[in-house]
């Protein structure tokens, strides 16, 4: 048994998603504290393993069908890298990629498994992951000392600047023959349709969540917006009601944002959500719920009725 540790990359339209930088940064700690190395595994566009210095060997699958994201073949390349190099640890972010490949990993690869980590750490000859349970509302320690182990990490728990160090790591390639008999095939890659704001170069976001109730509300968050000059975005209920537009929507599931302030009216604090907006630098927080885990991340909350604040920061900003 090694003491590697594997992140599985996660890439978009050609570009390595931040989450990947912030597992890599963990896996170099991780390994390194063992003696062993850093590996990951990159499916589709191998051009972007020049990004991937931090890491000591980057393991190359290139094939049409990995420029986008495909289950199968993911699943196919992903155990096979596992049974051959043998880590003791496999990364995944807690994505819709990563927690549906995690999952399946563990199963066939025989392996313990912790979602919705927040916190990682070697601890005696194992690893002990702090993970969000019931919607975040609780933290649970789970002692991960089998062989082998694979764990999702919520996006943001890490910082991404320690695995973007520059370096030549090994490049090794990953045989692809196994995809030539897949029993699925890709489906076309839609994109929604741009909603005319870019949330995720804003660097002020009003967001709303389930509190606002419903669509005829969004026109108090709205105004309150509009006198700050600022975009309103979303958590994913409101978007699945149909309330505002796709585009609009922060999470994991959405878009990753990262503004100078993020206001938040009736937003709970999901996983989900909070993956795309922990990294605000300014987080300020409504919700009547004072257990409710917004707060757990922001900076300043207040439990004031969030139809009582909105009018009422209008009408200050306005005057």
């Amino acid at each position: 048994m090694s003491n590697d540790v594997l992140v599985l990359a996660e890439h978009a339209q050609g570009k390595l998603s931040e989450s990947t930088y912030e597992l890599l940064g963990k896996a170099r700690e991780l390994a390194g504290a063992g003696g062993g190395k850093a590996r990951v595994a990159l499916f589709g566009h191998p051009e972007l393993a020049a990004e991937l210095g931090a890491a000591d060997v980057v393991h190359v699958a290139d094939h049409p069908i990995l420029e986008a994201y495909q289950a199968e073949a993911y699943e196919t390349l992903l155990v096979g890298l596992l049974e051959q190099t043998a880590p003791r640890l496999l990364l995944t972010v807690t994505s819709t990629t990563g927690m549906d490949l995690a999952a399946a990993a563990a199963t066939r690869w025989g392996a313990a498994m912790c979602a919705y980590a927040v916190d990682l750490r070697a601890e005696g000859n194992g690893f002990l992951a702090t993970a969000q349970i019931y919607g975040g509302k609780l933290m649970a320690e789970v002692e991960l000392s089998a062989d082998r182990a694979v764990v999702a990490v919520i996006g943001g728990s890490f910082p991404a600047a320690a695995g973007q160090g520059v370096g030549s790591p090994t490049v090794e390639t990953v045989d692809v023959t196994t995809l030539e008999s897949l029993r699925s095939s890709p489906a076309t890659l839609r994109l929604p349709e741009a909603a005319g704001v870019d949330i995720t170069a804003a660097d002020l976001l009003v967001s709303v969540g389930r509190g606002i109730a419903g669509k005829d509300n969004l026109e108090l968050a709205q105004e309150l917006a509009d006198a700050l000059g600022a975009p309103l975005s979303a958590s994913r209920p409101v978007i699945d009601q149909g309330w505002l537009p796709k585009p609009h929507q922060v999470g994991k599931s959405g878009q990753k944002v990262k503004p100078k302030a993020y206001l938040a009216f009736g937003i709970s604090g999901a996983p989900e959500h909070l993956e795309g907006m922990r990294n605000a630098d300014l987080i300020i927080a409504c919700n009547t719920d004072p257990s409710a885990p917004i707060f757990d991340v922001a900076h300043y909350g207040t439990t004031v009725d969030l139809f009582d604040l909105l009018p009422a920061l209008t009408e200050r900003i306005g005057g």
